[in-house]
């Protein structure tokens, strides 16, 4: 049995409707995660699963163009600010670890990587060249530096990936360590070494209490592919590696599409639930069209919001770089913001007491036009701030938009008039 430490559940149920007991036998029964490597102290813990608020994940990292460690470091203070409940270093440029050791030092809140990416970038040789080995250790040397979660790609197996070299999708893999895995595979003509080594993966990670997040390296990258035969067979088969970790005494959790149409987002959450034993699910996005690059934050939130209304447990958030560049500060914001914003709307419909509470005060609100308690109630409090701000009406009791002719102005005058008996003009 999973047992964590009393004061690090304590801290991650602090802004839960849910005890510490609750969540104690949600990770006992593999339906809740707390991802904090036993080397860390985190200031800010989260609990993600059945019964709990709809957590949110942002991503930063170098790439082959920009290796600006001050830029990230921005970007994870934006995310952190934001609201975001965990980060993701995606890094895949120079600088890799002296990156991670930063965000390690200075996150307060989980970090998740994928090991394979460092692996890639690393080596002086090509990718199909590394040795067997060198998966596993460099598994085992990020967990010995703190790292609270990995995304570990061992659903994707030989036959997986030869099936999907004969059998292309409008677009074939678009998971990068998915990719990776596959082009090592076909090269060597062996099988997945995460997936052949299954076990001492899980051996790495419970040593250093490292949450794994079952990669879903077959996840749909256009909407013509959702739910496909190749998705499928991946979840199936990590519904089965998630039992294993579990036995192992591994947290796990388990990663989901992708790109999927509204009317099957339902159905891809049921099946996730079913097949991996009410396991965690982190999805990206989903994003319920391809056809607006720039807005795919509001894409994402979308599918994000239906997915979580339905039992997904962990957003990842998308900005509006997706498909174009690498995100900058704004975009990571306005990624964290438009997630935060499905989630909560999500948690609104999971009738959870926090979610509802805080709409019903925020209204309250807004009919006293009490603009201070709105803003200090609103998901992103800087906005509002700013656009009232820039039109401010010369009384503090209405907006520009309306002004005098304010419905609730006009309609607390009529009510009072009517109880005084007095007709209105």
């Amino acid at each position: 049995m999973i047992k964590l430490p009393e004061g690090l559940v304590t801290r991650a149920a602090r802004n839960e409707d849910q005890g510490a007991g609750y969540i104690n036998k949600g990770v006992a029964a593999g339906e809740i995660v707390v991802p904090c490597n036993s080397g860390r102290c985190l200031d800010k813990p989260c609990a993600i699963g059945r019964g709990l608020s709809t957590k949110v994940n942002a991503n930063i990292g170098l790439s082959q163009y920009n290796s600006d460690i001050d830029s990230e470091l921005r970007k994870l203070d934006a995310a952190v600010e934001s609201g975001a409940d965990a980060v993701m270093d995606l890094s895949t440029g120079f600088d890799i670890q002296k990156l991670r050791a930063k965000i390690l030092s200075n996150a307060p809140v989980p970090l998740g990587t994928v090991p394979v990416y460092e692996l890639a970038c690393g080596k002086e040789q090509r990718f199909s060249t590394i040795r067997e080995e060198d998966f596993l250790e460099i598994i085992e040397k990020q967990a010995s530096e703190g790292v609270d979660f990995f995304t570990v790609h061992a659903g994707i197996t030989y036959d997986l990936a030869n099936y999907a070299s004969r059998n292309p999708r409008l677009i074939n893999i678009v998971s990068r360590g998915g990719a990776l895995l596959a082009s090592w595979m076909l090269k060597n003509k062996k099988e997945n070494p995460f997936y052949s080594n299954f076990d001492r993966v899980i051996e790495i990670c419970a040593e250093y209490n490292v949450t794994l997040s079952l990669g879903d390296s077959l996840r749909p990258g256009a909407i013509a592919d959702a739910t496909d035969f190749l998705q499928v067979q991946e979840l199936l088969l990590l519904g089965k590696l998630q039992e294993r970790a579990l036995s192992g005494g591994v947290q796990v959790m388990i990663e989901g599409p992708g790109h999927v149409p509204l009317d099957q987002i339902e159905a891809n959450v049921k099946l996730q639930k079913k097949v991996c034993h009410g396991a965690p699910f982190y999805v990206l996005g989903p994003l319920v069209t391809d056809a607006a690059p720039g807005y795919d934050h509001i894409v994402s939130a979308i599918g994000g919001a239906v997915a979580a209304w339905h039992g997904a447990d962990f957003l990842c958030y998308v900005t509006p770089a997706e498909h174009l560049r690498l995100p900058d500060i704004d975009d990571v914001r306005n990624g964290v913001i438009a997630s935060k914003i499905a989630a909560h709307a999500a948690d609104i419909v999971k009738k959870l007491p926090s979610a509802e509470n805080r709409d019903r005060l925020i209204s309250e609100a807004r009919a006293r036009r009490d603009w201070k308690t709105q803003f200090a109630l609103s998901l992103d409090p800087r906005l509002p701030e700013q656009m009232r701000s820039r039109s401010a009406p010369r009384e503090e009791d209405v907006c520009t938009m309306c002004s005098d002719y304010c419905s609730i102005k006009i309609t607390e005058e009529a009510v009072r008039d009517h109880k005084d008996g007095r007709d209105i003009a």
